[in-house]
């Protein structure tokens, strides 16, 4: 293993984007077949958030789709941190990530927070919009054109999120508060970092992102998301590796 890979850990950013947590999600078996698995990356301080979808875990799926996300984020890349589990904590990782010159931190031992940002983002962004039932993993690429062209998007410039302001209590104690005015988008919360064309990636300009943030509405978007994941359901339903 790298001797980029820190044992344990959360990392800290500072209030710089380029900091992920990554999860993996099952959307289960069915007559003991097994359903695709969802890959779910989220940035720290932005919430900038990239699902992708894979057929199994293993090295040979795995690897090629964790390059491509990593990349689709709009900003370089720092850190990478995920639980335990055998899918990230591996030789594969360890080097695309040593490659990219990006730290791999993990989960300290019964510290279950450590990870709780993208696990909260399981059930309330993931879960939410694909479900709970069976998909069968012949289904992976139609799942990553709809997040490609729909899902993330969606995430990034047109769904707002809670950002946390910590306050400190009466009796000195550090609170967090979720005020209305910190309600906002990954991208419009990414424009806020100080200095944050320095974090972009080279070929990624602010203008660019600007041009898709207005390119709709978020209900026109979201309307469009919709519909093209109504198409999507109805092409898994008629997939061969569906279970009638």
């Amino acid at each position: 293993m790298s001797a980029r890979l820190v044992k344990g850990g959360r990392p800290d950013p500072k209030g710089q984007p380029g900091y992920i947590r990554i999860d993996t999600v099952h959307q289960g078996d069915r007559d003991g077949l097994k359903g695709v698995y969802h890959i779910n990356a989220v940035d720290e301080v932005t919430q900038w958030e990239i699902i992708a979808s894979v057929e199994r875990i293993s090295e040979a799926f795995l690897a090629p789709v964790l390059e491509s996300m990593l990349l689709q984020f709009p900003f370089i890349i720092r850190g990478f941190h995920s639980d335990n589990g055998s899918e990230f904590v591996n030789h594969v990782v360890a080097k695309l990530l040593n490659n990219l010159l990006i730290r791999f931190t993990k989960s300290r031992p019964r510290h279950t927070d450590d990870n709780g940002l993208v696990e909260t983002k399981n059930g309330w962004v993931l879960r939410k919009n694909l479900g709970y039932s069976h998909i069968p993993q012949a289904c992976a690429d139609l799942l990553n054109q709809y997040h490609n062209s729909y899902l993330n998007t969606y995430l990034n410039f047109h769904r707002p999120c809670f950002f946390p302001v910590s306050v400190i209590d009466h009796r000195g104690r550090i609170m967090k508060t979720y005020p209305y005015e910190e309600v906002m988008t990954p991208y419009e919360r990414l424009i806020r970092v100080p200095g944050v064309e320095g974090h972009l990636r080279p070929e990624v300009t602010l203008r660019q992102l600007e041009s898709t943030a207005k390119q709709m509405s978020d209900n026109e978007f979201a309307e469009r998301m919709v519909n093209a994941r109504s198409k999507l359901f109805q092409e898994i339903t008629r997939s061969p590796g569906r279970v009638a």
